[in-house]
């Protein structure tokens, strides 16, 4: 479904959108979503079904989120990011995309960062980009992510340290 219009919104059933949420238009979300007080969908968002967005939100344009995720409050999904099915984004988690940021440069070639099925991303952390965060990992509170993380791991930490491996013992 493409959102043009908050009227439209509400007559499909399959969003439920807080009055003082925005979502521009030409977003496709799937079926059973929410978007909670506050928080702004970017144009060309691709949501799945069941996704729900907390309070004070901002999902960025472009921005690919599966189905089954749950986005809580004063979290940043920047463009570039995409989220796979069944991921957890802790309040106040942040994406960067862009590495070298500079205000006498700005660009829009802003670096893909990939958080795959399952992965949980604790509350403050921040996630530099360029980076994939494995399948059914944990990154726990506060982490500064700043490479990727193999699939079924537990980090921890600033910088973000793995202390718990499917693959391997630490």
């Amino acid at each position: 479904m493409i959102i043009n219009k908050q009227e439209e919104v509400e007559a499909t059933g399959s969003l439920s959108m807080h009055k003082t949420a925005e979502v521009e238009s030409n977003v496709i979300i799937g079926h059973n979503c929410r978007v909670w007080r506050w928080s702004h969908v970017s144009g060309g968002v691709v949501m799945g079904d069941n996704v729900m967005i907390g309070e004070g939100v901002h999902v960025g344009t472009n921005v690919k989120i599966g189905n089954n995720v749950r986005i809580q409050n004063g979290a940043q999904i920047f463009e570039g990011v995409e989220l796979e099915d069944d991921v957890f984004i802790g309040p106040e988690v942040c994406f960067t995309n862009v590495r070298k940021p500079k205000i006498n440069e700005p660009t829009n070639d802003y670096i893909k960062t990939l958080v795959k099925k399952g992965a949980s991303i604790g509350a403050n952390s921040t996630i530099i980009c360029g980076i994939t965060i494995g399948e059914k990992t944990i990154v726990g509170a506060g982490c500064v992510v700043h490479k990727s993380i193999p699939d079924k791991c537990t980090v921890v930490g600033n910088p973000a340290r793995i202390v718990k491996s499917k693959i391997t013992k630490i």
